[in-house]
């Protein structure tokens, strides 16, 4: 049997054939890893929209927080002024 596989391992069509089982392996795991990064980019450009839509979010309520009346007296003349 060993005899059998040196023999097949030693032709030169064997030889060929695993050349190109080589390149056809190094291409695909080279896909994949193309494929896994493009994943990965999406899902970072995915959590940087959605920081960049709570950042505004966070920023609108400290702004209206700014603008809030600060006591009673306050808010009684906003009331009466008419501007809230």
């Amino acid at each position: 049997m060993a005899a059998f596989v040196i023999w097949v391992a030693g032709r030169e069509t064997s030889l060929v054939f695993a050349k190109w089982a080589a390149t056809a392996l190094t291409v695909s795991l080279f896909l994949l890893s193309l494929r896994r990064a493009g994943e990965r980019a999406g899902r970072l450009a995915e959590r940087l929209d959605n920081q960049e839509k709570a950042y505004e979010i966070q920023r609108r309520m400290l702004e209206a927080a700014s603008r809030r009346p600060r006591d009673r007296d306050e808010l009684a003349q906003r009331l009466r002024d008419g501007e809230f």
